[in-house]
């Protein structure tokens, strides 16, 4: 497979024009456990354009009932973009701090416990900081944030590297 390019303009202008709304074209989880990483999944897309549809393993949306757990779960997001197989759809690591970009993604954990929380950075201030990082996300909806305002028990970075087709 080859890695292309990830609009990350495209991914960004998503999540500032959704950030307070839902896009009716996917179903809204925030009474299923939050909406954030169907979201984040929203953005991720629309800077991709490919899904990808293996059963359990893949990255994929077609309905409320017909969706991957990639797509709405913040460990299985984290899991399908740092996957070691080249497979279709987009692809990512985790990173420090200086190799965060606009489009990249930041999971956070409140507690002890499993990451919970996953939005999309729309801004980067240099040299970047958790007062310069802004996001945007669902769940409790925001655009623009800092990332400093969150209550941060810890955090983990995932840049996107590119798009297999």
């Amino acid at each position: 497979m080859t890695l292309y390019p990830y609009d990350r303009q495209a991914a960004v202008d998503y999540a500032h024009r959704w950030a307070y709304h839902r896009n009716p074209n996917f179903y809204n989880f925030d009474e299923l456990g939050g909406d954030c990483t169907n979201f984040a999944s929203q953005c991720l897309y629309a800077g991709a354009g490919v899904m990808n549809y293996t059963p359990t393993f893949g990255w994929y949306y077609n309905s409320q009932y017909s969706r991957a757990p990639a797509w709405t779960g913040v460990p299985f997001f984290y899991n399908f973009l740092t996957r070691d197989k080249e497979t279709p759809g987009p692809a990512g690591e985790e990173v420090e701090i200086e190799k965060v970009r606009p489009g990249d993604f930041v999971q956070l954990r409140f507690v002890s416990g499993p990451y919970a929380h996953n939005p999309v950075i729309v801004a980067v201030g240099g040299p970047p900081t958790l007062d310069n990082i802004l996001v945007a996300a669902h769940s409790e909806d925001h655009d623009y944030r800092p990332l400093s305002t969150y209550p941060i028990h810890s955090l983990r970075f995932l840049h996107i590297t590119g798009v297999y087709r």
